[in-house]
């Protein structure tokens, strides 16, 4: 299975996706790691675990990563799901791989916070031998953390975040064909929000075509949970949000909204101009341009991040703009979540130097712009692609625009 995104549907005359398959290999991926860091238990509560763990598609809200769904996973079984009493009935008609439903308050609370800890996380984890263990944990409040020390004095706490990123890094070939399924979803809402870009329309009414496209064909949500539609003089610097502003004559206009299609994202940003662009705004996009293409033609396996980024640099320092990138990372990985280490050309202290492997997958996005210039001079271009044996493959495959390249 490769090449291209076949459809979002079943079907009888060819082989897709084999969601099956796809479930069982995430969790024994885990489990390996599990049995090989000698922990005896994960715990997770990170919205991305939970979903790459046990499948769960669910209500999100908005403000409460960790506090809503977790999911316990010993060396071996399947998982046990922590879920809202209001998800819990059609899970447990639809979800046959999970082990165990427990039903769980939102974790705020503190009251409610120790009940659940006390009775329910203390009960799952004795019952799989682990509550005087090695128990691997990714997030939670301070809270939560409390109520673990109380209840569980015998357990040692170990870094599970760190693990599930080591688990989550290489793609299996089903998760890349999801991959480009989303890609495919997230060029249709790029060229929907492209078309949508008129003098006189307002920034919010782009991203509310783009969004109804998304939904349209099925799509969970976009990359980010703001729409990011900027024009002119917004994105120099860039306003990382669609706002009211009538989008002018002259003005370029940056779009990046992607798509999540069954837990994993396309990730994808496009610049236009509306009218005629102006010497200035051709050669930050020109730059730009460049810059994305030198990265693909260092993404290969045996590179490192670091190489990749200094290539980047270098096709800016060409057009003397080496100076203007924003003071952000130029990529990033992706897949069940939009955003995840490594880093490409993260400008912070501490950043890892990663080699590249087939199966990682990658955002590129580099950003230039240059301040006072009339209708905006700031660009962003970005393209998802994965890590092969030889050029990465593109997943994103929405043009560029002709009027900045000439």
């Amino acid at each position: 299975m490769n090449g291209y995104a076949r459809g979002t549907g079943q079907a009888d005359y060819e082989a897709r996706i084999d969601w099956e398959a796809l479930r069982r290999k995430r969790v024994e991926r885990a489990q390996r790691l599990l049995r090989e860091r000698g922990l005896d238990a994960l715990l997770v509560w990170k919205d991305e675990n939970v979903r790459y763990l046990a499948s769960l598609r669910a209500i999100t809200l908005q403000y409460r990563a960790t506090t809503q769904y977790g999911v316990a996973l010993f060396p071996e079984g399947p998982p046990t799901l922590f879920l809202s009493g209001g998800e819990v009935a059609r899970a447990q008609r639809v979800m046959p791989w999970i082990g165990e439903f427990v039903v769980i308050p939102i974790l705020e609370e503190p009251g409610l916070v120790d009940a659940v800890v006390g009775e329910e996380v203390t009960r799952v984890l004795e019952k799989g031998g682990a509550a005087a263990g090695r128990v691997g944990l990714d997030g939670m409040t301070m809270p939560q953390w409390e109520a673990y020390r109380r209840h569980l004095p015998r357990a040692v706490f170990a870094d599970g975040e760190t693990l599930m990123q080591e688990v989550r890094r290489i793609k299996f070939p089903e998760e890349i064909q999801v991959m480009r399924e989303a890609a495919a979803i997230a060029d249709a809402v790029t060229r929907t929000a492209i078309e949508a870009v008129q003098p006189g329309v307002r920034e919010c009414e782009v991203a509310g075509e783009a969004m109804r496209t998304l939904f349209r064909l099925g799509g969970e949500y976009a990359h980010l949970a703001s729409p990011f539609v900027a024009s002119g003089e917004r994105m120099s610097p860039p306003t990382r949000f669609a706002t009211d502003k009538l989008i002018r004559e002259g003005d370029l206009v940056f779009i990046d909204i992607g798509a999540c299609w069954n837990g994993y994202f396309g990730d994808e940003g496009r610049a236009v101009i509306c009218g005629r662009p102006s010497p200035v705004q051709r050669k930050v996009y020109r730059t730009v341009h460049a810059c994305l293409e030198a990265a693909k033609r260092e993404m290969r396996p045996g590179r490192t991040t670091h190489q990749v980024a200094a290539a980047v640099r270098a096709a800016a320092a060409a057009a003397g703009l080496d100076r203007h990138f924003i003071h952000l990372f130029i990529g990033h990985g992706l897949g069940i979540t939009p955003n995840e280490p490594p880093y490409i050309g993260e400008p912070q202290r501490g950043a890892a130097e990663v080699t590249l492997e087939p199966g990682m997958a990658f955002a590129v996005e580099p950003l230039i712009w240059v301040p006072e210039t009339p209708g905006g001079g700031g660009v962003r271009l970005e393209d998802t692609l994965v890590i092969t044996d030889g050029e990465p493959e593109v997943l994103t495959r929405c043009g560029f625009d002709p009027r900045l390249l000439e």
